[in-house]
């Protein structure tokens, strides 16, 4: 019996290889991404399943816009009426924790707000929102959010996004943890487990490095 799409067994089907819509995506995004295929395909998976959700697509740690890109095409072809909102400093990392967190301040700073704005841009219109954490969510405290992809590296960053980001998330809805198995962002995981330690959803480490919340409860 001859396996369908064998050549992606590698040596388990690994879609994120190459194969049907997703390649078109992450063409989209890997010219301007540190996001590994693995990882750029679990955002498309999870944000088509959030895609029904009601509420807004927030991105939270931006860099220079390559995962924002694909979120937007796939919004653009897909879900046109939700709205894409982009949070960053564009300005690269602000001060850090050096008891919990192994970046500087400065890191990423090679971005900026036009570059990406205009990357995105060609894609889908997104509300590009620059400025520190939590300060750049003011003004959008009645927000529904389907779908987060938090990708901050550092503790205070990911906790400060974490209390106003996931009380927004609607039923249905999931968040995207970038940093959480990652070495290089132990502030990152600290900042997780502390918020969900007191929250009845739990994050789901994958072997990508990503950690995944589902709001299956209210």
């Amino acid at each position: 019996m001859a396996v369908p799409d064998a050549h992606l067994d590698r040596p388990l089907f690994s879609l994120w290889l190459g194969h049907g819509d997703f390649a078109k995506y992450h063409a989209v995004a890997a010219p301007r991404t540190h996001v590994s295929a693995d990882r750029c395909y679990v955002l498309y998976a999870t944000l088509a399943q959030a895609g029904h959700v009601p509420g807004e697509v927030w991105e939270c740690g931006v860099y220079k816009g390559g995962t924002a890109a694909l979120l937007a095409a796939y919004l653009r072809d897909r879900h046109p009426d939700k709205t894409l909102r982009l949070f960053d400093t564009f300005a690269g990392m602000p001060a850090t924790d050096p008891a919990k967190d192994l970046h500087a301040k400065g890191d990423f700073a090679d971005t900026s707000v036009a570059a990406v704005a205009a990357y995105v841009g060609a894609v889908r219109a997104c509300d590009v929102h620059p400025g520190l954490i939590p300060q750049s969510f003011a003004g959008l405290e009645a927000s529904r959010i389907a779908f987060a992809h938090v990708d901050l590296d550092i503790y205070s960053a990911v906790r400060d996004c974490l209390a106003f980001v996931w009380p927004r998330v609607s039923f249905g809805g999931v968040v995207v943890l970038d940093d959480y198995g990652f070495p290089t962002c132990p502030g990152a995981r600290a900042a997780v487990d502390e918020f969900f330690a007191h929250e009845l959803c739990k994050p789901l480490c994958l072997p990508t490095g990503q950690a995944l919340v589902f709001k299956g409860v209210v």
